[in-house]
Parts: C-alpha cells; structure tokens; sequence
C-alpha cells in the first residue's frame, strides 16, 4: 500500500450510527483479520494489556440488547457544549458534531444545566441486529509501568482499537463504538452475562456489520494542519542550561 493509498483509508474510517443488516453476518475470515489488527498495536512496554469477547451468536445479541442503559446528566450536560446548530457553525469550529444528530430534549434548558435526568431504557435494536460486537476489557491493576491514572494504557487501547478499525474499513466492515457498556451498573451486568471475570473492567464495545440501506449523509469536519501545529521554539524569556 502506498502512503496516498493508507491516507485515504484513514480518511475513510468513521463512526457508523445506522442499523446493521442482522442477516449479513461479518464473515469468520473477516472477522479473524480484523481482530489479527489488534495484536499488531502498539502497547505500553508490550504489556497487551486486553482481552476481546466476540459475541456473534443472535442468542447473547438478544440478551444483551435486553439490558438496561441510562445516559447520564453530566454526559448529556458535556455532549451539549460540543454541539453545533448549523452545518456553517460546525465548519467554522471545525470540531464536535451537530445538534440535530440527538434527541431535542438534550438541547433544552435542563440538558445544559446537567438536570435532564433520562429514564433508563434496553440498549435495543442497535445491539441485538449487531450482527457482531466486540466488547474490549482490560484489568486495571496492571498499570504500564510509572503511568499515573495508566495513561499510557489508555493510549494502548486506542492503538488497538484504530487497528482494528481501520482493517475492518479496509474490508467494508461498518463500525461504531458503544461506550456505554463501560458504565456501572450496565457493565457489571454485561460481565455477569458473559461471565467475564470481576478484576476486569469493560474499557467500550465495539458493532461490526453492515448497513440496512443506505446511511444518511453527514457532515465530516477536521482542524486543518495549522490549526494544531506550532512551530517549536525556545521562548525568547526562556533561560536554556548548556
């Protein structure tokens, strides 16, 4: 692959919100190359610190979809700050998403005062027509080494994570992290459905599959290089040792 080719793949990789088709399953060679991405991710001193449970069965999908989920005040408080209210706004600010993506109750004078409290309700259809989840968990208590709040082993499951994502565009695959199994108490019942293990905890999950129709046309914006690259020099009251 040359790097026009690899830069366009990257440019294609996004987040796909839509329904998945439950009848076109992600097939088991697919799926094998997707999850062969992530051990190739670069991980602090080498420590691979995840493990992967793949749930492809309609049975565990259902039962999953079943579970209640509750967004929080604060996450619906935070999402609103990062919104914009027009396509012009969101290209100005170059980053966030727009307003009209979620629900309008979380626009209103509740949402960004951290007061709308919504009423749980099943992860849903999303989930159960999967027809693939991925849910990643690590065990906290392996830290990378000297890593405070293990920073560096939250870089690693990012690594991990755009490995496996990009393979999967590479081969069609629709994508979209939920991150909400990460919650308590959903993620305490999603381990005790699985039987994963109490010392490890779900960092997100991940859908694979493949659209129902067509999915609706978004607008995709990104800072431009000058806009996060600065040219490093030493401060003119900066004293330098030599």
């Amino acid at each position: 692959m040359n790097p026009e080719d690899l830069l366009d793949l990257i440019k294609q990789r996004h987040s796909s919100r839509c329904p998945f088709d439950p009848d076109r399953l992600v097939d088991t060679d697919t799926l094998h190359q997707i999850l062969a991405a992530a051990t190739w991710a670069p991980t602090a001193h080498n420590m691979q610190n995840f493990d992967i449970v793949l749930v492809h069965d309609k049975v565990t999908l259902a039962a999953l979809a079943a579970l209640q989920s509750q967004v929080s005040p604060t996450f619906i408080e935070e999402n609103f700050r990062q919104l914009s209210f027009s396509e012009d706004e969101l290209k100005t600010k170059k980053t966030g998403l727009l307003a009209a993506q979620f629900p309008p109750e979380w626009l209103s004078d509740d949402a960004q005062q951290g007061k709308l409290i919504e009423p749980p309700s099943p992860l849903g259809e999303q989930v159960e027509h999967g027809p693939a989840l991925l849910i990643v968990t690590y065990d906290p208590s392996c830290r990378a080494p000297a890593s405070d709040g293990d920073f560096l082993g939250a870089i690693s499951l990012g690594c991990m994570i755009e490995n496996m994502w990009l393979m999967a565009t590479a081969f069609g695959v629709d994508f979209h992290i939920i991150s909400s199994l990460a919650n308590e108490p959903l993620a305490t019942n999603v381990k005790q459905l699985l039987g994963i293990a109490p010392n490890l905890a779900i960092a997100l999950s991940c859908r694979l599959g493949y659209p129902l129709g067509d999915e609706p046309a978004r607008l995709r914006v990104r800072r431009d290089l000058t806009d996060f690259v600065t040219p490093g020099r030493v401060a003119a009251s900066a004293t330098v040792d030599a």
